[in-house]
C-alpha cells in the first residue's frame, strides 16, 4: 500500500501537464476580404464566420453588414436572408450554423461554393459595442473548438477597439478548465488558428493590438487554471514552486519564504493561520522590472513616468474555516480561495509579456486554513509584520490576517507608488453585488476613476463601496490594536473588512478589490466560463496602462 503522502506525489505527477499554460488559439491578421481572399480555397480552412447585425430600431429586418455582403457575393447565397428565415435575430452572443451541401451531380454541373468551406457561422454582433463584440467572439470560440482553421471577416468592425473586443472574447471563450481523467490528463484538443480579414486596413496597428490582447488572455487563462486545480495538488508549497518556475521562464526576479523564515522575520499573521494545517505556508514575491531608456521613461519617450505597482493577492489554497468550520456546502468552492494570488501572479507575468512601462511586484501570501489541534482561536492576539497586534474574533476571516502581513511587508520594504490588494475576502460582497461586479475600496478619487474606467473597458466591472469612517470604532479592541472583525451586530461586512485592510496600507496610495463574487461562476456566460473566471487580470493590466 502507498502512504497518503506517496499517493499525493503520484497525483501531482499526473497533473504535471498543467505546469504550463496551454497554447492559446493562434490569431492572424490578414488584409483581405471574404470576397477576394484566397484563404477560403485552402483545405485546412474548415469554417467561415460572418457577422450579422440585428435590426435597426424600428426595423424588422436584419441589418446587412459588409462582411455578410462579401460572403453572399463569394458564395452566391444571400446569408442575411438565410439568417432571417431561420429566425436568427443577430443578438450578441448568438450563432446560426449553415452547413452547405457538397457537390454531387452530373459531370460539368457545379454549385457557386465549389471549393469553399461548407460550414458557415452566422454571428450575432448586437449593437456592435465592445461588450457585444466580446460576446460574439466568445460564441464563435464555442462553436469552432474542433476546427483547424477559422476565417472571419471583421468588416465593418476593423477599428482597433472593435478588433480588440472580438479577439478578447474569442480567446477567453476558448478556455477549457483542467481535467484529470482515468486515462490521461487533458485540457482538450489543439486550438484552431483564427484568421481575421480586415479589408484594406493597415495590419501593423491591429497586430499590435492583438498581441496586447493575447498577453491579457494568456494571463487570464493562467489565473483560471491555477484557481481551478484541486487543493490536494496546489498546496502552498506547490503554488510557490509554480510561481518560481513561471518567474524563471519569464526572466523575472522572485523570492520564496518557507515557514521557518516567515516565523523568524515576524510574519505572525501567516504563521497563525497556517498552524492548523500539515501543509506549510509560503510567501512569494515576483518582480517585473521594465527596461528603461536614458530618460527613465520606459519603452518609448511618450509613455508616463514609470511607477512601482505592488499587487497583493490572497492565497488561501484551501479554507475550511478553521475552528469556525464552514458548512459542507460552503467548502466545496474553497479551492478557489487563492484566486487573488493567482490573479496577482498572472498580472505580473502579463505585464512583463506586454512590456508595461511600470515596475510591478506580486506579493503572494500562501497558506491553508485547516482544522487541527494547533489552529488559531478566537481570543488569541497575534502580531503582524508591521508590529500591529490583532485580536482574533473569527478564524474564518483568515484572509484579512494573511493579507495584513503581506500589505505591511509591501508598504515597509517595497516602497510602492501604488498598492492594490485583490482577494476573495467576504461573502458580504457577493450578497451586495452578486457575481458580475467586484467591490472597489479606496479613498483616492483619481485612482477610483482609473480602476472603474479600466473595468468598463474590459468588462471586468467594479462598484465602489465607501470606507465609512464612522464604522471604524467597531474594530476597536480592548486587548490589541485592532479587532479582526467588527464588534456586535455591525453589518456591512465588506466595508468592515476594507477598513481593516486600510490600516495596513497606511498612507500608501491604495485600493482594495474584493472579488469574492466574481472569482468563480456557477454557469458559463459568454466569455466567462463555469468555475474559475480569472477575474481581475485584464482589469489590473488596463489599470496599469491607464496610470
Amino acid at each position: 500500500m502507498r502512504s497518503g503522502s506517496a499517493r499525493g506525489e503520484v497525483l501531482k505527477e499526473r497533473w504535471k501537464a498543467f505546469d504550463s499554460v496551454p497554447d492559446l488559439p493562434d490569431i492572424v491578421v490578414a488584409s483581405s476580404s471574404l470576397e477576394s481572399s484566397a484563404l477560403l480555397t485552402e483545405k485546412d480552412v474548415t469554417t467561415v464566420a460572418v457577422i450579422v447585425g440585428p435590426a435597426l430600431p424600428g426595423d424588422d429586418d436584419l441589418r446587412p453588414t459588409p462582411g455578410a455582403i462579401e460572403a453572399s457575393l463569394r458564395y452566391g447565397v444571400d446569408f442575411a436572408d438565410l439568417a432571417e428565415r431561420a429566425g436568427f435575430t443577430g443578438e450578441a452572443g448568438t450563432t446560426h450554423i449553415a452547413l452547405l451541401p457538397r457537390v454531387h451531380s452530373r459531370r460539368g454541373a457545379h454549385l457557386p461554393w465549389d471549393g469553399l468551406p461548407l460550414r458557415i457561422v452566422l454571428l450575432g454582433s448586437g449593437s456592435g459595442g465592445p461588450a457585444d463584440l466580446r460576446h460574439a467572439g466568445a460564441a464563435l470560440a464555442k462553436v469552432t473548438r474542433d476546427d483547424d482553421r477559422v476565417v472571419i471577416s471583421l468588416a465593418p468592425f476593423v477599428d482597433s477597439g472593435s478588433v480588440r473586443s472580438a479577439v478578447e472574447g474569442y480567446l477567453l471563450g476558448a478556455f477549457r478548465a483542467p481535467r484529470l481523467t482515468s486515462q490521461q490528463t487533458a485540457v482538450g484538443s489543439a486550438m484552431p488558428q483564427v484568421v481575421l480579414l480586415v479589408g484594406e486596413e493597415p495590419r501593423d496597428t491591429l497586430e499590435s493590438e492583438v498581441q496586447s490582447v493575447v498577453a491579457g488572455a494568456r494571463g487570464t487563462w493562467l489565473a483560471r487554471q491555477l484557481t481551478a486545480l484541486p487543493s490536494d495538488v496546489k498546496t502552498p508549497q506547490w503554488v510557490a514552486a509554480r510561481a518560481g518556475a513561471l518567474a524563471d521562464q519569464a526572466g523575472l526576479e522572485y523570492r520564496v519564504w518557507d515557514e521557518a523564515q516567515l516565523s523568524e522575520e515576524g510574519f505572525g499573521g501567516i504563521a497563525a493561520v497556517s498552524r492548523g494545517s500539515s501543509r506549510e505556508a509560503r510567501l512569494v514575491t515576483v518582480t517585473y522590472e521594465p527596461v528603461l531608456n536614458s530618460d527613465g521613461a520606459g519603452q518609448s519617450a511618450d509613455v508616463p513616468k514609470p511607477q512601482h505597482v505592488v499587487l497583493v493577492g490572497k492565497g488561501m489554497t484551501y479554507d475550511s474555516g478553521g475552528l469556525a468550520l464552514k458548512p459542507r456546502t460552503s467548502m466545496v468552492s474553497m479551492k478557489s480561495d487563492m484566486a487573488g494570488a493567482a490573479v496577482a501572479l498572472a498580472t505580473v507575468l502579463a505585464a512583463a509579456d506586454s512590456r508595461s512601462p511600470h515596475r510591478v511586484t506580486a506579493v503572494l501570501p500562501l497558506a491553508e486554513n485547516a482544522l487541527g489541534g494547533a489552529s488559531y482561536r478566537p481570543g488569541d492576539v497575534i502580531r503582524t509584520y508591521d508590529g500591529t497586534t490583532v485580536e482574533i474574533t473569527n478564524p474564518d476571516a483568515e484572509g484579512q490576517i494573511v493579507l495584513s502581513d503581506a500589505l505591511g511587508y509591501a508598504r515597509l520594504r517595497l516602497e510602492p507608488d501604488l498598492l492594490i490588494d485583490i482577494a476573495t475576502l467576504t461573502g458580504a460582497t457577493t450578497t451586495a453585488l452578486g457575481h458580475h461586479r467586484a467591490a472597489l475600496f479606496t479613498t483616492d478619487e483619481a485612482l477610483a476613476e482609473v480602476v472603474a474606467g479600466a473595468g468598463a473597458r474590459t468588462g471586468e466591472q467594479v462598484w465602489r463601496l465607501p470606507l465609512v469612517r464612522d464604522y471604524r470604532s467597531a474594530l476597536d479592541s480592548e486587548l490589541a490594536d485592532i479587532r479582526q472583525t467588527a464588534r456586535g451586530d455591525q453589518g456591512a461586512g465588506a466595508i468592515m473588512a476594507g477598513l481593516f485592510m486600510q490600516r495596513f496600507a497606511g498612507d500608501t496610495r491604495w485600493a482594495h478589490l474584493d472579488i469574492a463574487g466574481t472569482a468563480r461562476s456557477t454557469a458559463e456566460l459568454h466569455e466567462v466560463p463555469e468555475g474559475a473566471t480569472g477575474f481581475g487580470v485584464r482589469l489590473l493590466l488596463e489599470t496599469l496602462a491607464a496610470l
